[in-house]
């Protein structure tokens, strides 16, 4: 694979899912269907324009799709596309490189 290449398939990963908080979202949608709030609840460091807004970039992407119910008050549930789910070995190479990385931070401390 040409140098070139392999950068511009990096940026293009990192385009889609980087960030500090894309990550951590499709870790929980990776577990299944979820409302808005019980996001917020397990990312509560993150607001609620930011997490509104990864949502949307990651539903244009298609990696998660945006069921809503007509009902009120409005039931919105998030979960990955077919396509968003082979996302799934990105992260578990983010898990095993982080887990490596944790060890040595201890190693060093």
């Amino acid at each position: 694979m040409g140098d070139q290449e392999f950068k511009n398939a990096v940026k293009t990963t990192l385009k889609t899912i980087g960030g500090k908080w894309k990550p951590v979202i499709l870790c929980f949608l990776k577990e299944g269907v979820m409302r808005f709030s019980e996001l917020k609840r397990e990312i509560p460091e993150i607001t609620e324009k930011m997490l509104t807004q990864q949502l949307r970039e990651l539903e244009q992407d298609g990696i998660i799709s945006r069921k809503v119910y007509p009902q009120v008050p409005p039931k919105v549930e998030y979960s990955l596309t077919e396509y968003g789910q082979t996302i799934q070995e990105v992260l578990d190479v983010m898990y095993k490189w982080g887990r490596q990385h944790q060890k040595r931070i201890r190693e060093k401390a």
